[in-house]
C-alpha cells in the first residue's frame, strides 16, 4: 500500500473528528494527490464494516449503517427512589385505583407532579381511568412490570400486617400520619417500598409525623 494512503488512513483512524482536505493537505506530503487518495481509500473500506464516509466538509470512518443497530447496547440504570417516591408508591399499591388528592390526604403532604412521572416513566404504576366525581380525576394503580420487578404474581400477594410483624420486616419510623385500616388490628400502620441495589422488595412501618 501506498505510505501516503496509510498515512491517510492512520489520520482518519486517529481522529475524534471528521478531517477536512485542507487539514489533510496540510498533515501529507506536498506530491500527495489528497482527492485520488481519498477515493481510493474509500474504494478499499467499500462493504467492509467500517466505512469512509464524507461528513459536512470532512472525511471520516463510520460505521455501515446497516451494521449501527448490533452496536446499541442497553443497559439498565438503578435508580433509588425518594422517599416521597416510596410512600406514594406504597400507598397506591395498597389503595388502588387512587388519585392524587385522595395520596395527598392520606400522607398528609403535597405530591409533586415530579414524584409521579418518576413512578409512571419507571412503567410501575398507569393511569386507571377517571373517578366519577367533579373534575373526573385520574386514578392511578400499579402495573404488571411492577410485579415483575418486585417478584410478585399478583396484588394479593402483597405481604399483610401481621405477616410483616411476624416475618420481623416491620420497623417503627416517624412518617405519614392518618394512612387509614390495612387490617382489623391496625389504624395506623404504614407500608413502604424501598427499591435496594438488588432490587428486592422491603417493607416499613410508617405510623406519625408527616415527611415529604
Amino acid at each position: 500500500m501506498d505510505k501516503n494512503l496509510r498515512l491517510l488512513e492512520a489520520l482518519l483512524f486517529a481522529s475524534q473528528k471528521p478531517i477536512s482536505e485542507k487539514q489533510l493537505v496540510d498533515r501529507l506530503p506536498n506530491d500527495a494527490d489528497i482527492s485520488k487518495l481519498i477515493s481510493v481509500l474509500k474504494d478499499i473500506y467499500d462493504g467492509h464494516g467500517i466505512n469512509l464516509v464524507q461528513v459536512g466538509s470532512g472525511w471520516a470512518f463510520r460505521t455501515a449503517p446497516e451494521l449501527g443497530s448490533h452496536l446499541v447496547l442497553e443497559r439498565d440504570v438503578r435508580r433509588k427512589l425518594s422517599r416521597a417516591a416510596v410512600e406514594t408508591l406504597s400507598i397506591i399499591a395498597y389503595y388502588q385505583p387512587i388519585t392524587r388528592a385522595e395520596i395527598e390526604e392520606i400522607r398528609g403532604v403535597t405530591v409533586s407532579k415530579g414524584t409521579i412521572d418518576v413512578l409512571f416513566e419507571a412503567h410501575w404504576i398507569g393511569p386507571k381511568g377517571r373517578r366519577r366525581s367533579p373534575g373526573r380525576p385520574v386514578t392511578w394503580g400499579t402495573t404488571e412490570q411492577f410485579l415483575d420487578h418486585f417478584g410478585i404474581s399478583r396484588l394479593d400477594d402483597l405481604p399483610g400486617v401481621d405477616e410483616l410483624k411476624a416475618a420481623g420486616l416491620l420497623t417503627k419510623k416517624p412518617a405519614i400520619q392518618n394512612l387509614g385500616t390495612f387490617s382489623d388490628n391496625s389504624l395506623e400502620e404504614e407500608l413502604n417500598f424501598v427499591d435496594e441495589d438488588e432490587s428486592k422488595l422491603t417493607i416499613q412501618s410508617l405510623d406519625s409525623g408527616a415527611v415529604d
